[in-house]
């Protein structure tokens, strides 16, 4: 089993970035879901309510982060991660983020067309994520590192009219080489590079995989309809692909190898 593709979402809600190789901390591969947009109560947005946070592009270089989108251009962030924090909500949740400015707050108001801002996860957000493993992650939805492999995809294409690409499922370590699907659910130890995850529970799917990743247009009810016939987990919600915590920071690679040091049951 190798690595075979690498993704970086700095901004939660809005588009990847493919890597060759990343940095892996407590908090998951390097400048994952650092930002997140607010609405004007504090409140985060997401996919869920605005997909087309899906077709704006983002990249981090040089203590800037950096906004694209087809119909308002570029913008060009300084980040500020030292500033007072103030309070915000996550699923409904008490946090805390960094305001980045007025500019970047009208920007982000004209793509999505409701009042918005961009906060940044303080240096000291001290998150602790739930689960099998409890760690660490900054605005992910739970825990620090997505993994899902290409057999558990062909699986659900099997069964599709119309088969979906893997962004549509937003994974931070796409893994080949499995001959059976779901196996990542299994996994519960493994070293990738020299980084070591654990498993802290099954990654349970929301509208966010109806929408249309390159256009930020929200599609029909697949794949939704269709995972609900072979993939409702006890946790309520349909399960695709695995979450996991950090137990040891380094880097991983695509190509790299997957060391299974420890299996477990699903918990479908």
């Amino acid at each position: 089993m190798r690595v075979s593709a690498l993704v970086t979402y700095p901004v939660k809600g809005c588009a990847g970035v493919v890597l060759d190789s990343a940095p892996v901390s407590a908090t998951g591969l390097e400048h994952d879901r650092a930002f997140m947009i607010v609405d004007a109560d504090g409140a985060f947005r997401s996919q869920r309510s605005d997909p087309v946070l899906a077709a704006v592009r983002c990249s981090v270089a040089d203590g800037a982060l950096t906004l694209e989108h087809a119909s308002t251009g570029s913008m060009n962030v300084p980040v500020d991660r030292d500033s007072e924090a103030h309070e915000i909500t996550m699923f409904r949740a008490p946090m805390r983020g960094i305001d980045q400015g007025d500019e970047v707050a009208a920007w982000l108001t004209e793509v999505i067309g409701e009042p918005s801002r961009l906060v940044a996860a303080p240096r000291d957000l001290g998150r602790v994520t739930d689960g099998i493993s409890p760690g660490s992650a900054q605005f992910a939805d739970s825990s620090a590192v997505h993994i899902l492999s290409t057999a558990t995809l062909a699986g659900l294409n099997s069964r599709l009219d119309v088969a979906l690409p893997m962004d549509r499922f937003r994974p931070n370590i796409v893994v080949d080489g499995w001959e059976d699907p779901h196996r990542e659910d299994e996994v519960r130890e493994v070293t990738i590079g020299s980084t070591r995850l654990a498993y802290t529970k099954l990654a349970i799917r929301c509208a966010v995989t109806t929408v249309e990743q390159t256009t930020g247009e929200r599609g029909g009810p697949e794949p939704l309809r269709t995972l609900a016939t072979y993939r409702r987990a006890r946790q309520k919600g349909v399960a695709f692909g695995a979450k996991f915590s950090v137990l040891q920071n380094g880097t991983v690679a695509v190509g790299d190898e997957l060391h299974v040091e420890t299996w477990g049951e699903s918990e479908l």
